[in-house]
C-alpha cells in the first residue's frame, strides 16, 4: 500500500512538475491529483525539491530500463547503435515529460541532480555500453577509431532534444510544421542518417 501510494504521487508529480515547472507546481494540486492527503508527499519526500529529485530519477531510470531491453550487446554493431540512435529520438518523441522535465532542472542549474546519489549510476551503464558498442564496430572494420563515446551520445541525444524542447518556436521562425508526424519522421530519417555517418570508418582513413 505504501509503495502504491508513493507510485501515485511520483506519477502526479511528474506531470504536474512538466506541466508547470517546478516553481509553478504546488504540493496540494499535486496530491490531490494522485488521490492522497498531501501530507504523505512530506512523509515519504520530506519537500518539493526531494519530490522533485525523486521524480527526475524516476525519468531517468525509466530511460535507461527501456534502453536495457533493447539488448544492444547482443547485436551487431552497427545495428546496435542505429537501434540506439532510433530509441533515443523515439523516446523524446513519445514522452515529452522527460524533455520539459529537463529543460525546467536546466533553469535551476541542475542542483537537483547533483544532490542525488544514484542519477550518475543510473546513467553510467549507457555510456559504457555505447563505448564497447563502438568498439565492436572498430573491431570489424565498420567504425573509425577514436570517437568519444560520451560526446557521441551527448551528439545523439541532442539533436533530438533540442528539436523537441523548441518545436514549437523553430515552426514559427522558419515557418514550417515540425509538429507533425510527417514533419518528425523526415527529421528522425535525417538524424539516424547524420549520426551513423559520423561514426563509420571512412574511405582511405
Amino acid at each position: 500500500m505504501a509503495e502504491a501510494t508513493r507510485r501515485q504521487l511520483l506519477m502526479a508529480a511528474q506531470e504536474i512538475f512538466a506541466e508547470s515547472g517546478l516553481e509553478g507546481a504546488r504540493i496540494d494540486a499535486i496530491a490531490k491529483r494522485a488521490g492522497v492527503n498531501k501530507q504523505l508527499v512530506y512523509h515519504y519526500f520530506e519537500s518539493k525539491d526531494g519530490l522533485y529529485s525523486a521524480v527526475l530519477e524516476k525519468v531517468y531510470s525509466e530511460i535507461r530500463n527501456r534502453e536495457a531491453d533493447l539488448h544492444l550487446d547482443a547485436l551487431p554493431a552497427e545495428e546496435a547503435m542505429r537501434r540506439l540512435i532510433e530509441f533515443s529520438y523515439d523516446y523524446l518523441r513519445d514522452n515529452r515529460d522527460f524533455v520539459r522535465l529537463l529543460a525546467d532542472e536546466n533553469v535551476h542549474g541542475g542542483r537537483h541532480m547533483t544532490a542525488s546519489e544514484t542519477v550518475q549510476q543510473i546513467n553510467n551503464p549507457t555510456i559504457e555500453l555505447i563505448s564497447k558498442t563502438l568498439a565492436r564496430g572498430v573491431d570489424e572494420g565498420l567504425f573509425r577509431k577514436g570517437i568519444d563515446p560520451l560526446h557521441f551520445y551527448l551528439s545523439i541525444a541532442g539533436m533530438s532534444f533540442f528539436y523537441f524542447a523548441n518545436i514549437h518556436t523553430i515552426s514559427r521562425a522558419f515557418a514550417r510544421a515540425f509538429d507533425t508526424a510527417e514533419a518528425q519522421d523526415e527529421r528522425r530519417a535525417h538524424i539516424v542518417d547524420l549520426a551513423m555517418n559520423g561514426i563509420r570508418l571512412r574511405p582511405n582513413a
